[in-house]
């Protein structure tokens, strides 16, 4: 049995195929299906199925694409209420790969309709459990994405009780040598506490994962429910589209408009400016978000616009605006992209000078914005007085900022502060919007980096 795993670090998201006797199956496959039917290609394997573990939240599925394009089998939950062309895959059933059995075990937790897959030999011998976002390394899936969405919803509190029970009930009792994959690594917004290794063992959960140690369920509840990280706003509309199934994605990238220079835009779309932050603060367009490429720009993406807004991506080289784009489409968003705009040449806006030395001698005469998360200022703020305002939630509060005096945006390393910087900017004109960036200062007597 061949096991290869496909990692998105991007949205941390691990994918992954299964092989055969020249027999192929994909689980929970990317939006872009291109490296599993290379994959296929190299190992002379046919893809004969798909198995989806849930519905997914934070990443565009490409099952249906891989069922039309190859005539693989799409399984999922019955609970799933999937609209695609699909076999119902629930406990009990399995797949046979010559001598090699994926078995479907129902466990319901991060959602009402996930399910594991386990793989066994000929003999029975547990191998390999896929578990989708219902065991990670170091963590289980969060049980607060389906309170609203899906073809069943439940609340946080009834989903972690069965959390409870299918990690106390089926997987814990399983070998301590048997491998365990998830689909999510650290990063991942589907969790709270991930190791930074994408695979472990049973034996290795049992012994090292805070969720799987001896509690009661009624601990258990409050501690998976606490200190879970922000849910962006895609998250909902992506468990809906997976739930229908996408449309192809090569197709969907290539009927995007691409515009070259300056263009006349639609009133009422955002404008995501995704070049470097320094090239964005000599000349932009007017209400622009600077949303830079890197290495979270999908999540973030998917947490500043909402999933019905139209909006445009612009970059300064061809290759990053493909990049965009590709991301974009990654989250579904392709959708209600107008166009990628390709190098435009603003006027030059005049540089506005940040006094540090001033700003740390005497805070007090700026409005501080922190958009850091909760979980990461439950430990108090940097800056004594600061509002705090989440990145994710600040173009709906940019109103409770005073306008009094200047302005200092910061976050933890400088890129939602250069976001946030730009968001606030387009609002408030009466007084100066600085971002504190990448800048180091003493303040009062503490040392402080950004």
């Amino acid at each position: 049995m061949i096991i290869q795993q496909f990692y998105d670090k991007g949205l941390a998201h691990a994918s992954y195929a299964i092989i055969r006797t020249g027999k192929m199956v994909v689980i929970d496959p990317a939006r872009n299906p291109q490296p599993y039917y290379e994959f296929a290609a190299q190992h002379d394997a046919d893809i004969i199925g798909v198995i989806e573990t849930h519905p997914h939240a934070d990443f565009v599925s490409s099952h249906l694409e891989i069922h039309q394009t190859t005539g693989a089998i799409i399984y999922a939950s019955k609970l799933t209420g999937a609209e695609y062309p699909h076999e119902s895959f629930d406990e009990g059933d399995f797949i046979k790969l010559n001598d090699i059995k994926l078995k479907a075990i129902n466990t319901p937790g991060h959602s009402p309709d996930s399910i594991c897959i386990l793989a066994e030999d000929e003999d029975g011998t547990e191998q390999a459990l896929f578990t989708g976002d219902t065991l990670f390394v170091g963590d289980v899936g969060r049980p607060d994405l389906r309170e609203n969405v899906g073809n069943i919803t439940a609340k946080k509190e009834e989903l972690a009780r069965q959390m409870y029970q299918s990690t106390r009930e089926k997987i814990m009792k399983l070998p301590h040598n048997v491998k365990v994959y998830p689909a999510h690594g650290p990063g991942s917004l589907c969790g709270k506490n991930m190791s930074p290794d994408l695979e472990s063992t049973i034996g290795r959960e049992l012994r090292e994962n805070y969720a799987l140690q001896l509690m009661a369920e009624a601990d258990f509840v409050k501690t998976i429910i606490a200190d879970q990280p922000f849910i962006p706003k895609y998250f909902g509309s992506d468990v809906e589209l997976n739930k229908k199934g996408a449309p192809a994605f090569s197709a969907s990238v290539a009927h995007i408009t691409r515009l070259t220079g300056n263009v006349t835009l639609e009133k009422n779309a955002v404008v995501i400016d995704t070049r470097p932050n320094a090239a964005f603060k000599k000349g932009h367009e007017k209400g622009a978000i600077n949303l830079q490429n890197g290495g979270k720009f999908e999540t973030w993406l998917g947490s500043i616009v909402g999933p019905a807004e139209r909006f445009y991506l612009i970059a300064d080289t061809g290759e990053a605006l493909e990049d965009v784009i590709v991301k974009a489409a990654k989250i579904g968003y392709e959708r209600n992209l107008v166009a990628g705009i390709l190098a435009p040449r603003y006027p030059e806006l005049p540089e506005r000078e940040f006094d540090l030395p001033r700003f740390a001698t005497h805070p007090e005469k700026y409005t501080i914005v922190d958009v850091r998360n909760p979980n990461e200022t439950e430990g108090g703020l940097i800056f004594e007085g600061a509002l705090l305002i989440p990145l994710p939630e600040l173009r709906e509060r940019t109103n409770e900022i005073p306008e009094d005096k200047p302005i200092v945006v910061h976050c933890a390393a400088g890129y939602r502060s250069a976001a946030a910087a730009s968001i606030i900017a387009a609002k408030i004109s009466a007084v100066p919007v600085l971002d504190l960036s990448e800048a180091v200062l003493e303040i009062g007597g503490k040392h402080v980096g950004h």
